[in-house]
């Protein structure tokens, strides 16, 4: 039976067969009988990690430890406000947080993960409501690997090498050229972003680069 534990661009827990690449963890949200309790979070650092480590075997949502998360690529991840794990992804934390500081020093005092955790937490969710944040914006001012939402529409668009690629559980499946969209919707958090336009790579899915049409 598949598990409300995939991940989609927006944020979102959904269920679908579909195998992830990435796990990831925002602490426990789930009862002792494996069930989602409603959360959408329990700490503010939201991390992505490999699928193996050091030969660690895991029993997915044993009781009281953190909900295993899953991801089709590492910019899916991102466009949820998730960010490299210290422990087992130590190269891409390094490279992230070097580019995170470089873009966005000069919105926080210090240089600290808990700050920059902090950062991102008030930039996904909206302290009153609760509810996930996103901003709009002109297409052509953002980076590779941004997901973005176009207008009507209730689906996550990657741009990617000058083509938007939509989203699926399983990969991408179709594209478009970029140039004839203005103003999006952006669901990558803005610090992100910057982070993208300062150096960093994020991974994208193999079928991004044989799904052009």
């Amino acid at each position: 039976m598949s598990r409300q534990n995939r991940v989609d661009p927006f944020g979102e827990l959904i269920i679908t067969p579909a195998r992830g690449h990435w796990m990831g963890n925002r602490g426990c949200l789930h009862d002792r009988e494996g069930r989602l309790t409603g959360k959408q979070w329990s700490r503010k650092p939201w991390i992505t990690c490999l699928l193996e480590f050091k030969e660690r075997r895991r029993t997915i949502m044993t009781p009281g430890q953190y909900t295993e998360l899953f991801f089709l690529d590492e910019v899916t991840a991102f466009a949820a406000g998730h960010r490299p794990c210290a422990e087992c992804r130590r190269d891409a934390y390094n490279r992230f947080k070097k580019s995170w500081l470089a873009a966005n020093a000069d919105r926080i005092d210090g240089s600290s993960i808990k700050l920059i955790d902090d950062y991102l937490h008030d930039e996904r969710i909206d302290p009153l409501t609760k509810l996930r944040r996103t901003c709009s914006g002109p297409l052509s001012d953002l980076p590779n690997g941004t997901f973005v939402q176009l207008p009507n529409s209730g689906v996550a668009w990657l741009l990617f090498n000058g083509r938007l690629w939509r989203w699926s559980a399983e990969g991408y499946y179709d594209s478009r050229p970029s140039t004839k969209i203005s103003e999006v919707q952006i669901l990558t958090p803005p610090s992100i972003c910057r982070a993208f336009q300062f150096g960093y790579r994020p991974q994208v899915h193999h079928s991004a680069n044989v799904a052009v049409q």
